[in-house]
């Protein structure tokens, strides 16, 4: 056992990584995902009664999931007594033994959970929604960010989506073949989505959460080996890893947010930098035309080559923004297409696309959108209107680092002889 420790944050910790694992486990045995649901809630519950007196034991994840099985069993127990079948017990016994690995290529069961999720009886928001919240822990709230729609439509999603795989006799194993590669768009949406949510926390105290970046990247990684002819998860994995380089730069010691372009370079990591590229090259090779994650990672590309910022090439950025544009026809990445020409062209260029963008009602809530915006208007020497704009996406986020990093720019329109921004 590891040595006593009474903090409810660190069981957080270890819940926050071991509970996909778990719960994907679990589903692989119980064949049922509100029941291993139930059953890695109650194995958190013991969790939380005991390690505060005994200590976070040295393999949380093992521990978690033999007190899950160990419950699974007694409830087998129980109602196969109410039967009298004790044939059945014996049987349900030797299948909840701790065999952990399947015997498949998938020998992850967080992959197989993602996999799994991403059946086609779903629809697309419903297939991210739920493997978001089984895989990533998000809470209903921040997958509602992640797709700009509403906590409660996402809740209906997560609950129809299980109701669908029960009642359909989903079977719990990973597709093959055309099945397999089906599924790929949707389970390369949710990496990317986990990895978003681990870069960028929409909620919390923490502006990043390395875990879940982490995890995305591994997972990543495993379909590169699995599936090494399929352009985009290339493209994806080096979009992680290339963002994932400036990680160690992006916040203060105190957690505070550095914006890109006052990070310090030097601490970038260099090995994930090269990987990174070397991820990029091989998806421009097998590509042609770029799908969205390559031209992101290109984009991506373009600032770990920059030694400084002013060496950056903005008008490239802008370039491929347009390529992104035309294939996702996404608002959220016109608001990234019109940052990269407010840095290639100046702020007064940029401003009229991002005042377009507040005409959407879906990006009304959006903070980023209005962050921007206030970038812009100070950039403008406008600080009055900056002011209000940055007020509104201070409102509006649930992250504590980026409230405060926006409420000092609010302090900076209000004060004139305030630093710029």
């Amino acid at each position: 056992m590891g040595e006593p420790w009474t903090s409810a944050s660190a069981i957080e910790a270890v819940w926050r990584v071991e509970a996909p694992r778990l719960i994907g486990g679990l589903i692989r045995f119980v064949r049922d995902v509100d029941r291993a649901e139930d059953l890695a809630q109650d194995a958190l519950l013991v969790a939380l009664e005991r390690w505060p007196s005994t200590g976070i034991p040295n393999n949380p994840g093992a521990w978690l999931m033999t007190t899950a099985k160990n419950r699974a069993v007694d409830q087998s127990r129980r109602q196969v007594m109410i039967e009298r079948k004790h044939d059945a017990l014996k049987d349900q016994a030797e299948a909840l033994a701790p065999a952990f690995e399947p015997a498949d290529p998938f020998q992850d069961d967080v992959l197989r959970l993602i996999l799994i999720a991403c059946h086609p009886l779903l629809s697309r928001e419903a297939r991210v929604a739920l493997t978001l919240r089984l895989v990533a822990g998000l809470s209903t709230l921040e997958i509602a960010r992640a797709f700009l729609s509403t906590e409660a439509t996402v809740a209906q999603r997560i609950v129809r989506a299980k109701r669908t795989i029960a009642e359909a006799k989903v079977p719990f194993e990973v597709p093959s073949g055309p099945e397999l590669e089906a599924r790929i768009g949707s389970t390369l949406e949710v990496l990317y989505l986990v990895f978003n949510e681990g870069y960028a926390a929409s909620a919390g105290e923490d502006w990043i959460r390395p875990e879940l970046c982490e995890e995305a990247m591994r997972l990543g990684r495993i379909l590169v080996g699995l599936l090494p002819d399929q352009a985009e998860v290339h493209g994806l994995l080096a979009l992680m890893e290339l963002h994932a380089a400036r990680i160690p730069a992006r916040t203060h010691s105190n957690g505070d947010i550095v914006l890109l372009l006052d990070q310090d370079r030097a601490r970038w990591d260099r090995l994930l930098m090269e990987r990174g590229l070397a991820a990029l090259s091989r998806a421009e090779a097998l590509a042609q035309p770029l799908g969205p994650y390559t031209l992101q990672a290109a984009i991506a590309a373009c600032h770990v080559r920059a030694r400084t910022p002013e060496a950056t090439d903005w008008p490239r950025i802008v370039a491929l923004y347009d390529g992104l544009v035309e294939l996702t026809g996404s608002p959220i990445v016109e608001l990234n297409r019109a940052m990269a020409v407010a840095m290639a062209h100046g702020p007064a260029e940029a401003l009229p696309l991002v005042e377009a963008l507040t005409a959407l009602e879906v990006l009304d809530g959006y903070a980023p959108l209005h962050a921007a915006r206030g970038d812009l208007l100070y950039r403008l020497d406008r600080r009055e209107e900056a002011r209000r704009a940055l007020e509104r996406a201070a409102a509006l986020t649930q992250n504590a680092k980026e409230r405060s990093a926006l409420l000092a720019k609010v302090a900076a329109c209000v004060d004139p002889t305030g630093p710029r921004h």
